[in-house]
């Protein structure tokens, strides 16, 4: 199958590592190799990349896209909540730059059978790792009706999801519902007609907010960035882009919270918790892609980037 990703702020990203050749660098999410390849290739001899995936199909791509650079790349496969066991097993650290693009592949939304997309009808499956034993499916013939739209509103900040919940609820005692397309049609359905009119398709919110349980991401993020913070040089620096707010949210929350020092209250004249800034803030704002980038890739439009470096 053809496995491609256009890296996404690409440029940003390479001035955001703050690349040296001699460095070692982890891409925590490989995909096809986009931001990858054009790490490695900043790389000189004594340099080394490590990719990591979850997706047998993402890592199978992005080794055919990287063997030109032999054994400066090497390969895992695993999600980058384990990173810390990873670099262990491998016997490398502290390291000096850590990528973590959180946005879905363009392979993994455009082929239908991942079912990660609702423009196409599929079985709903989600899953980023094809062995992870839990579907979108199970899931939403699983879940009781009050859990379901739960997750449908924290995950997915769609706030029609108790009437969503209540007809999949409704509907899926007669049979479960197994396809992308029919549950793209309950959502139709569930919500009222003023929001089936909006720009934004209807089940988009539904698709996220599944895909995230699916995938436990924001758990997955939480571990992982503590892991790659905790695994940078001094002077080593984690970057990280974000699609939707609430991994930007952690993101910020989290960086913010360790580039913080005294936490002593105010009125406290001299400092005794004797607390450190962990990290530097690189850039007040995240970055943003530009107009042109927009045009060019549709995709990359609610994306932000975030960089720290590690005192």
């Amino acid at each position: 199958m053809d496995f491609h990703h256009v890296p996404v702020l690409l440029n940003e990203c390479l001035d955001g590592l703050n690349i040296r050749p001699d460095g070692i660098y982890v891409d925590c999410t490989t995909g096809g190799g986009g931001h990858s390849f054009e790490i490695a290739r900043r790389l000189g001899p004594q340099g080394r990349l490590i990719g990591l995936d979850q997706d047998p199909h993402a890592l199978r791509a992005a080794g055919e896209r990287l063997a030109c650079f032999g054994d400066r790349v090497t390969l895992v496969r695993a999600n980058f909540s384990s990173l810390n066991d990873v670099l262990h097993e491998l016997g490398v650290g502290p390291v000096h730059g850590i990528l973590m693009d959180l946005g879905v592949s363009s392979h993994q939304l455009d082929v239908p059978q991942r079912g990660f997309t609702y423009r196409e009808d599929a079985p709903l499956d989600m899953r980023m790792n094809p062995d992870a034993p839990v579907t979108a499916g199970d899931l939403v013939n699983s879940l009781d009706e009050a859990e379901l739209a739960r997750v449908l509103w924290e995950y997915g900040e769609e706030r029609h999801s108790r009437r969503i919940a209540r007809l999949i609820a409704r509907v899926r005692q007669q049979a479960p519902i197994q396809t992308t397309g029919a549950l793209v049609d309950l959502i139709r359905q569930a919500m009222p007609a003023a929001a089936r009119r909006e720009q934004q398709h209807p089940a988009r919110r539904t698709f996220q907010a599944l895909r995230i349980a699916v995938n436990d991401e924001l758990g997955a993020l939480e571990q992982g960035l503590a892991a790659a913070i905790g695994s940078l040089i001094c002077g080593g620096r984690v970057a990280v882009i974000t699609f939707h707010s609430l991994e930007d949210r952690i993101v910020k929350q989290e960086f913010v919270r360790r580039a913080k020092g005294c936490i002593c209250p105010p009125q406290i004249p001299v400092c005794v918790c004797g607390r450190q800034p962990e990290l530097r803030l690189v850039g007040k704002q995240p970055r943003v892609p530009s107009p042109a980038e927009e045009d060019q890739n549709p995709r990359a439009r609610s994306s932000k980037l975030r960089v720290a470096e590690r005192l």
